[in-house]
């Protein structure tokens, strides 16, 4: 069976939903549907991934769209509370239905193949299993939007004597399916890792009466920080101080400019004055933060204190979103805390480095996910063209020493960095950690070479906490990009010329605008958050709103969104400060508005 559609989207969470909505009020009349390989929408929310007490790291308020706010009565959520899981989920599926896209989804749907055609359209190979047998088909679409982002195939190592291990052994994307056998007083369960997802697992074991053995890797980059939902003195609401235009002057960013505070940003991080004012700030949010946790206050808490500045993480920079203090149990033994590698496994038995062997239930692997996407792209060899960071680089090696030369100029502070873990080895070859360069997508969404097709884009490559206002962005941009209605313009004095660098490597007097920027905006990540997805993929907190401000720029939209000058500075962007953004680049580019 062969179905033809005008827009394919694969993955139905926060970037697929709002690339459908978004492009079917761009395009109206457009046959898009979406692919979802779970049985629920919501992408990282889906009802199979909620295990008891999960919640978002975001209160009531900014993690939503900015044109389907959520509603306190109607989805009971109260200022000033985590979002639990299920509320999220529900969510999503009223936004789905308020802008009729139901329809639209075809879930249990697993696309096992996309091979580019000829014309730069793509043929899909789907799997879907809605009854009892699964059914093969095949969808031709002229438009591919990639929207699975990084969340979708868990990474697992490996380790000698699993197979005896006779115990579960899982990501926690699978901790629904061993819940009732895990979460019981009496049961004994280790957790391997110490991302966001770790310490949400170390949680809900503890608090279940479950005693929790948390192993962090000696070899690795140390615990993740976890900050109160407000720090700062001033006990400020960390979530909208990331969105304050003032405090992201102090994140030096390579496209931190397209939000046209230059002078400012030259001082910040062009001058010595302005790089110790920006030492401090960043000295003062992690020392409270220290503080606040009260990580010096009890030998095993401090085994959680992060090994690294918070200025070179990313959004590894988390948030205590627990009922209870988790510290507590750690402080009581309900948690023990262990730092050190794991050398093998035996039945039922976790053998440290240390020489300690913890005897337990279940193995549980905070472990991350996978770059590669679980589709195969045809033909051979396209995931150069596609810019994935396992392949060969598909930009001039050259170019790219440019752009680190031009980097570590305009922002010397990059140049000092953190002393890396002596001890720090990747945790696999085929970890997350050792890909030969990040994704090279222009605006981290589409493949320079692949520009002027415009046939594909990707959603969701960054990694930021403001997830809902950079998929909604996102998804107004790929849409009128697709659509020919788009072409960005490299952000004039803002971005160098890589000529003046032509004594690095090679003679070329001339670089593709879109390679260079493409260049540029890639490497930055390795040298800003190395304590983070950085050398991966972009990965970022203080850099989301001027992010946003370069795709508005793009789109010719206002940048400036507040009243004056202070209000600009010093109140936080929200999705309130974005709504009706689909409705007024319509009207600057004489469409019709799909509301009265």
């Amino acid at each position: 069976m062969t179905e033809t559609v005008d827009v394919a989207i694969i993955g139905a969470g926060w970037s697929g939903l709002a690339a459908a909505k978004t492009y079917i009020e761009v395009h109206p009349g457009s046959n898009v549907i979406i692919l979802e390989s779970a049985s629920s929408v919501g992408g990282v929310w889906a009802k199979e991934r909620l295990y008891n007490g999960l919640k978002s790291n975001n209160m009531l308020g900014t993690y939503e769209y900015s044109d389907f706010p959520m509603d306190s009565d109607a989805f009971g959520v109260k200022p000033g509370q985590h979002i639990p899981g299920n509320i999220l989920q529900r969510y999503f599926e009223k936004y789905a239905e308020h802008f009729q896209i139901l329809h639209r989804i075809r879930l249990n749907s697993k696309v096992e193949t996309a091979e580019q055609r000829h014309d730069g359209g793509w043929r899909l190979t789907v799997t879907e299993c809605n009854g009892d047998k699964p059914r093969s088909m095949v969808i031709e679409s002229s438009k591919l939007i990639m929207a699975t982002g990084l969340t979708s195939e868990p990474f697992l190592p490996r380790f000698n004597g699993e197979d005896t291990f006779d115990a579960p052994l899982f990501h926690p994307r699978h901790f629904l399916d061993y819940e009732p056998q895990v979460l019981q007083p009496g049961k004994h369960v280790t957790v391997f890792g110490v991302t966001k997802s770790a310490w949400d697992v170390a949680y809900a074991c503890a608090s279940s009466g479950v005693q929790v053995d948390w192993v962090i890797r000696e070899s690795g980059h140390g615990p993740v920080w976890m900050a109160p939902p407000y720090v700062t003195p001033l006990k400020k609401w960390l979530e909208k101080l990331v969105t304050t235009r003032f405090l992201t002057f102090f994140s030096p960013c390579v496209w931190g400019e397209a939000d046209g505070f230059v002078g400012t940003r030259k001082f910040l991080h062009g001058s010595w004055l302005g790089r110790k004012i920006v030492d401090s700030f960043w000295s003062v949010l992690g020392n409270d933060v220290v503080t606040l946790n009260g990580y010096d206050n009890h030998p095993e808490t401090k085994k959680l204190k992060p090994w690294i500045s918070p200025f070179w993480v990313a959004s590894g920079l988390s948030i205590l979103n627990y009922p209870t203090d988790i510290f507590e149990y750690v402080k009581n033994g309900q948690v023990r805390v262990h730092v050190a590698d794991i050398t093998h496994l035996a039945p039922g038995q976790v053998h440290l480095s240390s020489g300690d062997v913890i005897s337990t239930n279940a193995l549980v692997c905070a472990t991350g996910w996978k770059a590669t996407p679980n589709i195969k792209f045809l033909p051979e060899g396209i995931e150069r063209d596609l810019g994935f960071p396992w392949s060969n680089d598909p930009i001039d090696e050259n170019t790219v020493r440019k752009a680190d030369s031009e980097i570590l100029e305009r922002f010397p502070r990059l140049k000092d960095q953190p002393v890396s873990n002596p001890k720090y080895k990747p945790l696999a070859d085929d970890a997350e950690a050792s890909v030969p360069h990040p994704y090279r997508l222009a605006r981290f969404m589409v493949p320079p070479s692949m520009f002027e097709k415009r046939s594909i884009a990707f959603m969701g490559i960054p990694m930021t906490i403001n997830t809902a206002l950079v998929a909604q962005t996102q998804a107004l941009w790929v849409a009128a990009y697709l659509g020919g209605d788009l072409t960005p313009s490299p952000l004039g004095n803002i971005s160098s010329d890589p000529a003046k660098y032509e004594k690095i490597g090679d003679t070329k007097d001339y670089t593709d605008p879109i390679d260079w920027e493409t260049a540029l905006h890639t490497e930055f990540g390795k040298f800003r958050y190395p304590g983070g997805f950085g050398k991966r993929n972009p990965d970022f907190v203080f850099d989301a709103l001027p992010y946003l401000d370069m795709l508005l720029r793009d789109l010719g939209l206002r940048v400036h969104r507040k009243t004056g000058l202070l209000g600009e500075c010093f109140q936080p962007y929200g999705p309130a400060d974005y709504r009706g953004l689909v409705d007024e680049w319509k009207a600057e580019n004489g469409r019709q508005s799909t509301r009265s």
